[in-house]
């Protein structure tokens, strides 16, 4: 299993205008911290959680696991944020793109959570990841209801 850091660096390598910062290991560490028995981090990538395109100081990283969507941010002195999005309370995703990066807004049931600062080359390829991930993770809770 490749970690979470070396995923996000890929991730960086591949897309190098996406705007990240050196606690990169930090965030990534608050993810796998999190991680359930059998869980696996199927892809993983950096972002700024916020929706401002100006503001370069909030980097996270976003993991996709076969359980669910992780992000992980570690503050600069004590502590650590850390979302997770459950297909369940997962509902829609939105995609926009500017002249150099993208953002992304994750809608869920209890809240909008912002991505931004994503190289605009990147974006397909994290939407087909979460909207692929999501898709088939709501039929299964579809499956599991009915049986129920």
């Amino acid at each position: 299993m490749e970690s979470v850091y070396s995923q996000a660096i890929k991730f960086k390598k591949k897309y190098p205008r996406t705007i990240t910062h050196h606690r990169l290991l930090k965030h990534a560490q608050v993810i796998e911290k999190h991680l359930n028995p059998g869980e696996v981090v199927s892809y993983a990538f950096p972002a700024q959680k916020n929706a401002k395109a100006g503001d370069f100081f909030e980097t996270c990283i976003v993991a996709i696991t076969n359980e669910r969507l992780l992000i992980g941010q570690k503050r600069v002195m004590f502590g650590y944020f850390l979302t997770s999005v459950t297909p369940d309370m997962y509902n829609d995703l939105q995609v926009r793109s500017s002249l150099i990066w993208g953002a992304l807004t994750i809608d869920t049931v209890k809240e909008l959570i912002e991505l931004s600062n994503i190289d605009k080359r990147a974006l397909p390829e994290v939407e087909t990841a979460i909207s692929s991930f999501m898709m088939e993770a709501k039929k299964q809770y579809a499956k599991s209801d009915s049986n129920k």
